[in-house]
């Protein structure tokens, strides 16, 4: 398994003017629309996702929304189109099952494609010395634990992975350095160093998984259809 590392979201907000922000953007919202109220469309897990899908749709910045709500990976910026969709630049096999993961556990869809890639380099069938396997390099137990039956299968891998990624960053306070880092050592490592541990390896990854996620962010939206050009670098499997 692997790890990342981030910088704290820009626009945070305290939860009271959070709270009057999100009420200035839903007035927006029914100027902008016409309408008097935003239907909310089904809660997605973690919260917050549905009424930023709501202000994307109706033209207000992604950034100021998810800055807005706390949503992780807010100081990343914006990677969603007007459509809704991620721009994951450099197109993979993949995108759909990222793109789908990474809203329903509030992630940012570039880092779990630069997870990915450095875990596996896409390959759906990679194993690791260790016994790690899959898209997202998934040890057995851990994949036991996140429900995860048969991990060479992408869908199942790509949300379990996602899904541990989750549980990390709400563990370590939303923290993404933190977050990646303990996917790649182990929280139990983290917490022992307080802060990535001074593994070369660790260190390694947490760059590398930001690199990645920041290329992703800045390449221009992938066609819909078309040959995909294959990946540069490769992943790091341990």
């Amino acid at each position: 398994m692997s790890a990342v590392d981030a910088v704290a979201a820009p626009g945070a907000v305290g939860a009271q003017s959070a709270i009057a922000r999100i009420a200035e953007l839903q007035a927006l919202v029914a100027r902008a629309t016409g309408a008097e109220q935003v239907a909310p469309a089904a809660p997605a897990q973690h919260g917050g996702a549905s009424f930023a899908s709501a202000l994307t749709a109706a033209g207000v910045g992604q950034q100021v929304a998810s800055a807005a709500l706390g949503a992780p990976g807010a100081g990343y910026g914006s990677n969603v189109t007007a459509a809704g969709t991620a721009n994951l630049g450099e197109p993979s096999p993949f995108d759909g099952l990222i793109a789908a993961a990474a809203q329903r556990y509030g992630l940012d869809p570039a880092v779990l494609k630069g997870l990915i890639r450095a875990e596996s380099n896409f390959d759906p069938s990679a194993t690791s010395g260790a016994g790690a396997a899959g898209l997202v390099q998934l040890m057995p137990g851990t994949a036991a634990s996140l429900g995860v039956t048969d991990r060479l299968d992408p869908a199942q891998s790509i949300d379990g992975g996602a899904r541990y990624l989750r549980q990390q960053l709400d563990a370590f306070g939303g923290d993404l350095t933190l977050a990646l880092a303990a996917y790649n050592a182990g929280p139990g490592a983290v917490r022992r160093f307080g802060g990535v541990p001074p593994y070369a390896e660790t260190q390694a990854y947490v760059q590398k998984v930001v690199a990645y996620a920041d290329q992703y962010r800045s390449a221009p939206a992938a066609p819909a259809h078309g040959a995909l050009p294959p990946t540069t670098g490769s992943g790091s499997i341990t």
